[in-house]
């Protein structure tokens, strides 16, 4: 069983939220402060935290900090900010994910369960997946559709790496920047990643209007969202040119 710590100063809030989590299998801790998250964090080890931004004695942006300094634990900002700064302020904090008040309490146990994945331990490297038509292999470096190989390039397959690796978290456009690239170049560095993520939507029969698979969080990044099933073993499938390797499609 999991354990959530739940900090909020909202007594009616917080009894809404654990009632949303109480069929997911979680234990459910609570704080009404900064500084007695802190404690509880130090004391208990949750394995993921919820935390309101807008608290008594020091606020959720200098609790966050203060937790990063001590802890890696997952943690959902809930908050009535929803400006694009606030987003980007609490991110770069630490933050895994970003709630706005007024929210659906399916969202976000939604969003706990995608944070308490991410934070299991690490798939093995030669994990094979599949979503509907969507087939990956990614120790051949082979994504079929429908059985039919998919012409990934490099670049789009690292995309699909990162975005599979963490997946249901948000990956904010200076990670995938760095993780593909290696750094975050000089003006253009966001639209090129724009247009690389559209080309990957394109081939993954994904539609950005109605995502299934790669969901845009506006302003800053990219989450995958599809629910995948892990595949043990997988036929090895064809590829004509010489075998499974991403390679760029052919001029012309």
């Amino acid at each position: 069983m999991n354990v959530v710590l739940l900090v909020e100063d909202d007594v009616a809030l917080r009894w809404m939220i654990h009632a949303s989590l109480r069929d997911d299998d979680v234990e459910i801790l609570e704080a009404g402060s900064g500084e007695e998250a802190l404690r509880v964090v130090a004391n208990a080890q949750p394995d993921l935290v919820v935390l309101d931004l807008g608290l008594p004695g020091i606020d959720g942006l200098e609790t966050l900090r203060r937790l990063r300094g001590v802890s890696a634990v997952p943690v959902v900002v809930l908050t009535v900010r929803d400006a694009l700064a606030d987003k980007v302020a609490a991110l770069d904090s630490g933050a895994d994910d970003y709630v706005v008040k007024p929210f659906e309490s399916e969202e976000l146990a939604a969003r706990v369960r995608a944070s308490l994945r991410r934070s299991a331990p690490p798939l093995p490297a030669t994990q094979v997946f599949r979503t509907g038509e969507l087939h990956i292999d990614l120790r051949q470096r082979l994504v079929t559709w429908g059985g039919v190989p998919v012409g990934l390039t490099k670049i789009e397959l690292r995309l699909l790496e990162m975005l599979l690796e963490d997946r249901g978290r948000l990956l904010t456009h200076d990670e995938l920047l760095d993780g593909v690239w290696g750094s975050r170049p000089r003006g253009g560095g966001h639209e090129r990643l724009r247009v690389k993520m559209v080309h990957l939507r394109r081939k993954l029969h994904d539609d950005a209007a109605h995502p299934r698979v790669i969901f845009t969080e506006p302003g800053l990044g990219y989450r995958w969202i599809a629910e995948v099933e892990e595949v043990e073993e997988v036929e090895e499938l064809p590829v004509a040119g010489g075998g499974p390797v991403a390679t760029e499609p052919p001029a012309g």
